[in-house]
């Protein structure tokens, strides 16, 4: 269990202004979670990561991963991460830096081969072991970067916006990866601006803003049915009968039309309605997905 209790961080300047980058945040991450962190740019993910690493101490609160700080666990038991910005010395080649990584990692000498070369394989870069890191391209650094935080079967697992620079074949097998990382006893964190990647993988997402978490979602078959959506209606014919039906309508285009539903049940009431009153469908879907609907009422659609 990870634990965030009353968690908070300032940044103190000696002249000016003090920053307060992370308030009040208590949540808990139970293992066998994967929990997505979203929020706009500023809004404290990169200072919450820190603090979970131990590389800063909270100003107020306190983070404990299975019952001790932060940087007790982690040098006692490890932890896989990838960092925002992958900074590789760029001479390295690609086969070498994932081996100074696993000896920085602690993996035992006898396994370091197969690891390194599992942990490549496994992400496509086997073929670029010989290449200095300078040579690789964006998505291939980015590889790199995962292929490092896997090196050891860690039992908890942050990533940072992990899928940035996958071309949308490794995005695909990114999900894929963590499919199969996930397990019972492993907690795994992923922070991302990508709210589509995060309504896939993650089965709750921790929507942070101006240093606060303003709300925690639940994602798939543990979310609220009764969360309000916008959709979308194509309307082949019969537009003027749909504001007969619907409460709050706003006419896009000629024959498209956005509404607003607080559940299905009321969404597929009102449609048949329209239907029976002689309105002609072509489609009906949501705006944005549950999780970006979410989100834009917690930050806003500007921030």
């Amino acid at each position: 269990m990870i634990e965030f209790r009353g968690v908070g961080k300032t940044y103190r300047a000696w002249f000016g202004k003090s920053v307060r980058a992370v308030d009040d945040v208590t949540l808990d991450i139970a293992p066998g979670e994967v929990l997505g962190i979203a929020g706009p740019n500023g809004a404290g993910k990169s200072t919450l990561i820190s603090l979970l690493l131990g590389y800063l101490t909270p100003t107020d609160g306190r983070v404990r991963i299975f019952g001790k700080a932060p940087r007790a666990w982690i040098e006692r038991n490890g932890i896989g991460y990838l960092s925002e910005l992958i900074a590789i010395p760029p001479v390295w080649k690609t086969r070498e830096a994932m081996v100074r990584y696993a000896v920085l990692a602690g993996v035992p000498a006898s396994e370091l081969a197969a690891r390194v070369d599992g942990a490549m394989e496994q992400l496509g870069i086997t073929e670029h072991a010989g290449k200095r890191v300078k040579a690789l391209s964006k998505g291939n650094l980015q590889r790199l970067g995962l292929a490092q935080s896997l090196l050891r079967d860690e039992q908890v697992l942050i990533l940072d916006e992990p899928t940035h620079g996958l071309d949308p074949v490794w995005t695909q097998r990114f999900r894929d990866i963590v499919v199969n990382l996930r397990r019972a006893d492993r907690i795994i964190i992923i922070a991302s601006h990508n709210l589509d990647e995060l309504q896939r993988l993650a089965d709750r997402v921790a929507i942070i803003d101006r240093g606060k978490i303003q709300r925690v979602v639940t994602i798939g078959a543990g979310a609220a049915s009764d969360a309000s959506v916008t959709y979308r209606l194509v309307v082949a014919s019969g537009a003027e009968i749909v504001a007969r039906h619907f409460p709050e309508t706003r006419r896009v285009s000629g024959n498209e039309i956005d509404v607003a539903a607080a559940n299905l049940a009321t969404l597929n009431r009102s449609v048949a309605a329209a239907i029976a009153d002689g309105a002609v469908f072509a489609s009906v879907a949501p705006t944005h997905s549950a999780l970006e609907e979410q989100f834009r009422e917690a930050v806003g659609a500007v921030n």
